[in-house]
């Protein structure tokens, strides 16, 4: 005749008791070293920039600019600035970049919506490349034109407060931003950076001699100068994103060898996000703070702190099952629960 162990003996007792300890403290072990790689290793890894970007950004202000038209300066109109971004995903993936493609249209209310190139006052299209991680320039993948310094379209994740220099494509060099404080965009806050751009030659170009006060001559190979009244970014500290932007461009052109404006192209003392745009980029900082709070700080609280507990209640539970008495019956041998009418007999 055979015998087993009920459920409720005290072989299944013990088992079990033993068991609950083990389990505590595996369990609090693993939600505790989860909460370190959710603090240390994944969300670190989460702050790269996005490659399936897709965004509009537009700008708006008043001031002057060549109406080619009436051949002549006109002042005090309304001038737009429609920039578009679109990651470059296939090549972002290749590479391990980020890719953007950015094309920017400068328009006159008369060429806007801005459906055809050709009739505004400026357009390019450029290819922006950087290191995900730290922002930096990546000269690979047709990168067009050779950018550099530390933030042109975002900055860094993790924002410094201190002068960053900023990629000014018109001028085709970099600019000091200077931190100048904290400030609100549509009540969210971020850093505050500025900075001007002298003026500087950036070009020549071929005009009617009329255009810049030389009307006996029929063409003027003319010098192209640039100038940026004030540069005005306001940056989401962690992420890098720009919330609102303002920039005072100025292009003029100049006689040969001339020291003075002979025509101007584009003045504006500013022009910056609308506040339709300020919302779109307050709403996107918004909601990628969220997600790398969740990574960086709320889950690995969660998780250390249910860790904590768990794996204290394991200590104790295994500490009760070390040293807890055996029970009056452990020296006088087997009590009611072990004799053989608790047994159940499995065989006739």
């Amino acid at each position: 005749m055979s015998r087993f162990a009920s459920a409720g003996s005290p072989t299944s007792t013990r088992a079990t008791s033993r068991l609950f300890p083990l389990v505590a403290l595996g369990t609090g072990t693993f939600l505790l070293v989860l909460a370190g790689l959710l603090a240390w290793y994944v969300e670190p890894r989460a702050e790269r920039t996005p490659v399936d970007i897709d965004t509009t950004t537009v700008f708006t202000g008043t001031g002057s600019y060549f109406d080619t038209g009436k051949i002549r300066t006109v002042r005090d109109k309304r001038i737009t600035i429609t920039r578009q971004v679109r990651g470059d995903v296939a090549e972002s993936e290749r590479s391990g970049r980020a890719v953007w493609d950015v094309t920017t249209s400068v328009d006159t209310d008369a060429s806007l919506p801005a459906a055809d190139p050709h009739d505004a006052l400026q357009w390019t299209l450029e290819r922006w490349v950087t290191d995900r991680a730290t922002n930096r320039p990546v000269h690979c993948c047709g990168e067009q034109p050779a950018f550099r310094g530390e933030a042109y379209l975002k900055f860094p994740f993790r924002v410094e407060k201190r002068t960053y220099t900023w990629w000014d494509n018109t001028l085709g060099a970099t600019v000091p931003l200077r931190f100048r404080g904290v400030t609100r965009v549509q009540g969210y806050e971020g850093y505050r950076f500025t900075g001007t751009v002298a003026p500087a030659r950036t070009g020549s170009r071929l005009v009617p001699g009329t255009i810049v006060g030389q009307p006996g001559r029929s063409q003027v190979l003319a010098e192209e100068w640039y100038a940026n009244h004030g540069v005005e970014l306001v940056v989401d500290p962690r992420t890098g994103q720009i919330l609102n932007a303002s920039i005072g461009p100025r292009k003029t052109l100049r006689v040969p060898g001339g020291d003075r404006d002979a025509a101007v192209l584009l003045d504006s003392r500013k022009i910056a996000f609308t506040p339709a745009t300020q919302r779109e980029q307050v709403a996107q900082a918004r909601d990628n703070n969220r997600r790398l709070t969740l990574l960086g700080t709320t889950l690995p609280l969660v998780a250390g702190g249910l860790g904590v507990l768990v794996l204290a209640a394991g200590v104790v539970l295994a500490v009760r099952g070390r040293g807890g008495p055996a029970g009056p019956e452990g020296p006088r041998g087997p009590g009611p629960d072990t004799s053989p009418t608790a047994l159940e007999s499995a065989t006739m």
